[in-house]
């Protein structure tokens, strides 16, 4: 189907916003132009009414949406977790799981398997994280501490080669057997993610060497400036700085990290090195009150208020509850970060994190037709997949 959106502010990849217009056929841009685009017939016009047409939003990390978890054991969990994430502009995402039984990993790799090409009117799925189940202890956060272990080829090989739809996963470096294993995952294309760790600099520097690029949730169950026998040591968080290639993520609600710490980031990593990620559970876009964390069956309780997810003695938080356009909104409003570098640490930046920027992550002739229309407020108004309008509030 031929389509043409006029009267955007068009968000392009070298930062400037145009007003203009954008045509798609097929699931590809074809088109774009600060003039109108005579394209002869079209199946569909839509006029943008100067509302920012950016490219879609791409989430590295979330474990669901809308009342549902990729680990609940059903395909219906997936289709409706991306369909929520999609009203809130969302067209790509990375299924997240957390710590817990191989066996109940490997129902989640088969269920993906099924639902992978069938998310009509949702996100589409990039691949899957794995986050866990080799964590640090001390670092564990939310996840279920009887599930935490070193990593162990017997093990980890095997659920390696059962799917072969793994992106990326997430560990403690420091772990033994962690950089064995992070060097596994380049070989097979994986990106391994640093995560949950109790790491001094000189540990995440090997990481480094070994493969290990990215860092999950910067701040949130993460190792900083340690004693050890009356000596300093930086940690994990000094070394994502320290380490000008090193990309992050943060969990830009303005909760897991305040206006103070957005900022430092921002200014010291800058827009090409961080991704936004929602590392939203079940109750993304669902009201307040009790939930889970994990799968229905096996899942742990949580309690929803304050905008964030939090374990029922609120110890700890336990997930966010953001979507997208809330990252997006948080890093402009509260933040103070340009319009464009705020959307492309959602779009372009983990894009080439992840290694899809051939295709996505970029208003661009000969892309994917990925693209979110929204508002100055950052309000969702249309989300397109691959040429697909998934929502249109317009």
């Amino acid at each position: 189907m031929s389509v043409i959106i006029k009267n955007a502010q068009l968000l392009l990849p070298d930062g400037r916003i145009v007003f203009g217009n954008l045509s798609f056929e097929n699931g590809v841009i074809t088109a774009l132009s600060e003039n109108e685009i005579a394209s002869g017939y079209s199946d569909e016009v839509y006029d943008a009414a100067g509302n920012y047409l950016s490219a879609g939003f791409i989430d590295l990390h979330t474990h669901g949406a809308g009342g549902y978890d990729f680990m609940d054991g059903s395909e219906e969990a997936f289709l409706k977790a991306a369909e929520m994430h999609a009203r809130h502009g969302t067209t790509s995402l990375c299924p997240t799981t957390l710590s817990s039984t191989n066996d109940e990993l490997f129902e989640t790799f088969d269920i993906y398997n099924r639902v992978k090409k069938k998310n009509f009117s949702g996100a589409q799925f990039l691949g899957l994280h794995l986050e866990g189940p080799y964590f640090s202890y001390n670092q564990r956060g939310a996840q279920d501490p009887k599930y935490l272990r070193n990593p162990s080829p017997d093990e980890y090989l095997k659920i390696l080669d059962a799917s072969d739809e793994i992106l990326r996963w997430s560990l403690a470096p420091e772990l033994e057997g962690a950089l064995d294993f992070g060097k596994e995952l380049r070989a097979r294309h994986i990106l391994p993610s640093i995560a949950h760790t109790d790491a001094i600099f000189e540990d995440i520097l090997l990481a480094y060497q070994a493969g290990f690029s990215h860092v999950t949730h910067l701040y949130s169950c993460m190792s900083s400036i340690t004693r050890r026998n009356a000596y300093r040591y930086a940690g994990a968080i000094e070394a994502a700085y320290m380490i000008d290639d090193m990309t992050v993520e943060i969990i830009a609600d303005g909760v897991h990290l305040p206006k103070s710490l957005l900022q430092f980031v921002y200014k010291f990593k800058g827009a090409d090195r961080i991704a936004l990620v929602t590392d939203s559970m079940r109750g993304a876009g669902m009201p307040d009150g009790p939930s889970i964390l994990g799968s229905l069956k096996r899942g742990q309780p949580v309690i929803i208020e304050d905008g964030v997810a939090k374990l029922p003695d609120r110890s700890a938080f336990a997930g966010s509850v953001a979507t997208a356009d809330r990252l997006v909104r948080t890093m402009v409003q509260v933040a103070g970060v340009p319009l464009p570098d705020a959307v492309k640490m959602m779009t372009a930046t983990p894009a080439r994190i992840i290694g899809v920027n051939d295709r996505k992550g970029r208003i661009e002739i000969g892309l994917d037709a990925d693209l979110v229309l929204f508002d100055k407020e950052i309000d969702i108004k249309m989300t397109i997949v691959n040429g697909r309008i998934v929502y249109n509030s317009i």
